[in-house]
Order: structure tokens, then sequence, then C-alpha cells
């Protein structure tokens, strides 16, 4: 009976080369403490709209500012806009947050080393087809429902921004929009390439 060949063994320089992708470790980690960084960050805020919903002055003068509102009186209640804006701030944490999972978990997968979550039953969905073209189209996405977060929060306010600046905002939203477009459509067109050199 022969014995299976054994694949070739990689030289010294191909494998220095290829042990090189753990130098993108400690960007990883990094960004896992940028994320809780961003968890601090929400907690801080909801903790301030809370006490703000409970009558704190300190709290509410807080929220006020850092939610982009002027006004020549300082607020004495929350206002509707003041928690939409606050709400929105903290929906665009999230997203932000979500945003830094897909790209530490999708990243480290596939372009460091294997996480064999198979069978777990805490497995993302889209993690079992990841790849850099799918990155990058969910990037692409993550980053035009940031965009509209903002945008939004900027209409909302509208009143303290100028019209230049709700121009630019809306121009850089569109761009954001066209770019994520044209990813996709470039992602489909390679990969129906690729399904008819296969076949």
């Amino acid at each position: 009976m022969s014995t299976p060949r054994q694949p070739p063994k990689a030289g010294l320089l191909p494998s220095f080369i290829f042990a090189s992708r753990w130098l993108q470790l400690p960007l990883y980690v990094g960004l896992i403490l940028a994320q809780a960084v961003y968890v601090f960050h929400f907690w801080v805020e909801l903790v301030h709209l809370i006490e703000a919903a409970f009558g704190n002055q300190d709290a509410l003068k807080l929220i006020f500012q850092a939610s982009g509102q002027k006004a020549e009186v300082a607020p004495t209640h929350l206002t509707e806009t003041t928690i939409m804006l606050v709400v929105l701030g903290l929906i665009d944490v999230v997203m932000i947050s979500n945003l830094l999972i897909m790209v530490i978990i999708g990243g480290y997968e596939t372009f460091v080393s294997r996480l064999n979550l198979e069978g777990h039953p805490d497995q993302p969905e889209w993690l079992d087809h990841v790849n850099a073209s799918v990155l990058k189209v969910k990037l692409a996405t993550a980053i035009i429902g940031i965009s509209s977060i903002h945008l939004l929060k900027t209409f909302i306010n509208a009143e303290n921004y100028s019209d230049k600046v709700l121009i630019s905002q809306t121009v850089i939203h569109v761009a954001f929009l066209f770019s994520a477009m044209a990813i996709a459509m470039t992602d489909k067109l390679l990969h129906q390439a690729t399904h008819k050199s296969d076949h």
C-alpha cells in the first residue's frame, strides 16, 4: 500500500513571509480596546440621559452640549429633539461597534488565522462565507448606515448648522452610496467571471 504523499514544505523565506501576517494581531487587539472605549462612552451617555430625565441639571447641560444644540438660555428640561439626538448618538455608537466587530472577526479570519468556530452556537451567520470581497461589501454597507445616522442627526438639528455643512454632509453621504454600489457591482462582476471560468 502506497503512503499518501506529504505536501512539500515551504522554504524558510516563504514561511517567514507567511508568518508576517501575525504582525496584524496587535492591530486587532487595538480595535478590541477601541471597542471597550465605545462601550464605556455608550454607558456614560446613557447614564447622563437617565439622570437628565430625572431632573439632574448638570446631566441635562452635558447632553445638551454633546448633542450639538445651541441656545442662549440654558435648558431646564428634556425636549423631544434632545432625546432623539441622544438616542441617535447611542445608535451611532452601536453601529460603529458592529462595524468594529465585523473588522475584528472578519479581518482576523480572512488575513491572520482561522477562528475554528464551526459548530459554535454563537457563530455569526455571515462568517461562513466571509472573504476579503464579502468583507468590503459589508463594511461599505455599515458605513452607509453610520453616515445615514449622522445625516439624520444633522437634519434634526439643522438650525444649528450652516447650509454649507448640510450640503457637504449630504454630498458625502451620496458619495458613500455610490462607492458602496460600485464595490457591490465590481464584486458581482468578479464573481460572475470566476463562475464562468470554472465552467
